[in-house]
């Protein structure tokens, strides 16, 4: 016998299958059967699917369990998809709606690591540019979400990854700020680099960047001819960085 049924037979399941997976076609079925699905896309990487029947069933069912389900994946889905505004929103709406839901600690993790990856400009990575001279907004958005993690669930599973974050943070606003002294320094401005050198130590002590700052706070005393507070500092440097 020939084959004859074969080819219509599989384009008919390519057929089926294509529409199972066209993300403009509205999801039918229950919550249960319709939030597989979106669960299913998110797993597989597929964000926009995700993305479009999670909206659906947000919308559909926003006060059942699947939908604050729905509320929660997106967020997830926003920021992995590479949209970071829409999963800081999405995360600040959960929480607002849902501020005791056992799940907040989840959505400020998300917001915190949205602001903590936001895109460099499009030139940054192409020329290899330090960022550490640029403002650190959202270095320090992510810094101020990742302490409120911190703070208000501390048993919380991404409390630790929210720390070892928040020292890595802690290095790049103080780079930037030893920047700014340097800066200055340079145009001669000496207490204020001074001023902006102790600062640095002060607010973010114990990090790689305080020799840095003791370094500045050095020359500034030389320049304004202060040589015992220049010499101290230099002693503070030599017993906190050793053959520096």
């Amino acid at each position: 016998m020939k084959p004859r049924h074969i080819i219509p037979a599989v384009a008919l399941s390519l057929a089926i299958s294509a529409c199972g997976s066209n993300p403009d076609v509205a999801p039918t079925g229950t919550a249960d059967t319709i939030y597989d699905r979106a669960q299913r896309s998110m797993n597989n990487g597929n964000f926009r699917d995700a993305i479009f029947v999670f909206e659906q069933l947000e919308s559909r069912y926003p006060f059942s369990t699947v939908g604050k389900q729905s509320q929660i994946d997106l967020i997830y889905c926003y920021y992995k998809s590479g949209s970071k505004e829409q999963a800081i929103d999405a995360a600040d709406q959960f929480m607002r709606e849902n501020p005791t839901h056992p799940r907040v600690d989840y959505a400020l993790y998300i917001k915190g690591l949205a602001y903590f990856d936001k895109p460099a400009g499009p030139l940054d990575g192409l020329f290899k540019v330090d960022r550490a001279d640029r403002p650190p907004n959202d270095a320090q958005r992510a810094f101020s979400v990742f302490r409120q993690l911190v703070e208000r669930y501390p048993a919380s599973r991404y409390a630790d990854d929210a720390v070892q974050r928040m020292v890595y943070i802690k290095d790049k606003l103080a780079r930037y700020e030893n920047n700014v002294a340097d800066y200055y320094l340079r145009l001669g401005a000496y207490v204020a680099s001074l001023n902006r050198a102790k600062r640095t130590l002060q607010r973010f002590d114990g990090t790689a960047a305080n020799e840095e700052s003791l370094r500045i706070m050095i020359e500034s005393y030389e320049k304004l001819g202060l040589d015992d507070l220049a010499a101290s500092t230099r002693e503070v440097l030599e017993i906190n960085f050793p053959g520096s």
